[in-house]
C-alpha cells in the first residue's frame, strides 16, 4: 500500500497512513518512512524548504528515519545531456554543456557548509535519522553523495556514489573505499548505496561484511525490475531495504528555454510524468512493507520488526554460516585515495605521533 497526497486545500503536505499495523509489537519496531518528492531543480534554498516539511510530516507520524532519494538536494539532471550525445560541430553542443553544468554546480551543496548544517538541525529539531541524498560539491567536481545524521543534530558522515552510471560519469567524480561506512545507531545498523550501486555485489559484500540491518537504497530507477532487485538484497543480506526515489513531472525542472529535455523525443509536456516513483519498503523475508508508489509524491512508511532479522539469518547468512571464506574472500581497499598528495603533511602527521 502506497501513500499519496491529499486533495487541493489539505493541511498537510503529504498524507500518512499507518503501514504494517499486523507486526509484532513486542519485540522492537523502528519506525521507517521514505520520501518520494521532487526536488525544486535549480532552487536549492527551496528544495531545503521542501525537504524540512516532509521531515516534519514524517515526524509527526512517529517516524524515526527519513529516507530521501538520490540527489534530492542539487537534483538528478533528468533528460540533460550536457551537449553530449548530440553531433559535434564547429558550434559545439558542448559549450552549452559547460552553461548547464555551471548552473547545476552552482545547486550543488559544500561538505561540510550551511546547507549541511542545516540539514543536520533539521535532523535534530525533528528527532529522527535522517539520509539526505545529495549533490556534493568539491571544488569543482560533483558527487552524488548521501549524508547521514542523527536525532541531536550530528553529522555522522557520507557515502559517495563509487561508480556513476552512463552520462553520469560526464558530470560526476567517482568516490572511493574511504566512505562506505555502516553506522551502529539504536535502530539499527544503518548504510546506503544509490542507484545502480546496488547491483554491484562485491560492493554489496562490504556492507555485508559491516553488518548492515536498514539497507537505504536512494535512486533514479523507477523501472519495474528496479523491485526485484530491492527484493533480491533484502533476501540476500537478511536486512531491511528502504528504496526512495523521486516523483517528477516536467513542470518540476526548468522550462524549456532554460532546460532541454533529452530522450522522450518532442518536448514533453510539463503534466507529463518523467520520473514515476516507486519507492518502497522490503523486509528480510522479501515481503513489500509499503509501496511500490507510482500515484505521485508521497510519504511510504512501515514498522520494522527487527526480530525479522535474526529469524532471517537462521538459514542464509550471507557473511556468516553461509560463507566460504576458504573458497571466496572480499578485502576491500577503504583508504582514501587522493590525487595530490604532500610528503611535508605527512611528515608532520608521523612528528606528532607518540
Amino acid at each position: 500500500m502506497a501513500l499519496v497526497p491529499p486533495g487541493p486545500g489539505s493541511a498537510p503536505v503529504i498524507a500518512e497512513v499507518e503501514m504494517n499495523g499486523g507486526a509484532d509489537q513486542s519485540a522492537t519496531t523502528v519506525r521507517a518512512t521514505v520520501v518520494q518528492a521532487s526536488t525544486v531543480f535549480y532552487d536549492t534554498p527551496a528544495t531545503l524548504d521542501k525537504a524540512e516539511r516532509l521531515i516534519a510530516e514524517a515526524a509527526g507520524y512517529g517516524s524515526q528515519l527519513v529516507v530521501f532519494p538520490e540527489a534530492f538536494i542539487g537534483g538528478y539532471p533528468r533528460g540533460s545531456t550536457f551537449g553530449f550525445g548530440i553531433s559535434i560541430s564547429i558550434t559545439n553542443p558542448k559549450d552549452k554543456g559547460k552553461g548547464e553544468f555551471q548552473k547545476y554546480h552552482a545547486a550543488a551543496i559544500d561538505v561540510p557548509g550551511p546547507e549541511m548544517t542545516r540539514l543536520a538541525a533539521m535532523a535534530g529539531k525533528y528527532k529522527v535519522f535522517l539520509v539526505m541524498g545529495v549533490i556534493e560539491r568539491e571544488g569543482y567536481t560533483l558527487y552524488c553523495s548521501v549524508l547521514f545524521f542523527d536525532p541531536l543534530g550530528r553529522y555522522l558522515g557520507k557515502h559517495r556514489k563509487l561508480m556513476p552510471t552512463a552520462l553520469e560519469r560526464i558530470i560526476w567524480g567517482f568516490g572511493d573505499g574511504s566512505t562506505i561506512p555502516v553506522y551502529d545507531t539504536p535502530l539499527g545498523k544503518i548504510g546506503a548505496l544509490i542507484c545502480w550501486e546496488n547491483k554491484m555485489p562485491l560492493l554489496r559484500t562490504a556492507l555485508y561484511g559491516k553488518g548492515i540491518e536498514i539497507y537505504c537504497a536512494p535512486t533514479a530507477d523507477s523501472r519495474p525490475v528496479w523491485q526485484a532487485s530491492m527484493t533480491h538484497i533484502a533476501l540476500e543480506g537478511g536486512c531491511f531495504v528502504l528504496s526512495a526515489n523521486q516523483f517528477c513531472r516536467r513542470k518540476d525542472y526548468p522550462p524549456p528555454s532554460e532546460y532541454a529535455f533529452a530522450g522522450l523525443g518532442e518536448e514533453p509536456s510539463p503534466d507529463t510524468i518523467v520520473c514515476p516513483g516507486g519507492s518502497v519498503i522490503i523486509s528480510p523475508t522479501g515481503e513489500v512493507l509499503a509501496g511500490p508508489n507510482y500515484d505521485g509524491e508521497a510519504l511510504i512508511t512501515a514498522d520494522l520488526d527487527l526480530g525479522e532479522i535474526v529469524r532471517a539469518k537462521f538459514d542464509f547468512d550471507v557473511v556468516g554460516h553461509y560463507a566460504r571464506p576458504e573458497v571466496l574472500s572480499l578485502v576491500v581497499n577503504d583508504k582514501p585515495h587522493l590525487p595530490v598528495s604532500f610528503t611535508s603533511t605527512a611528515e608532520k602527521t608521523s612528528a606528532a605521533k607518540p
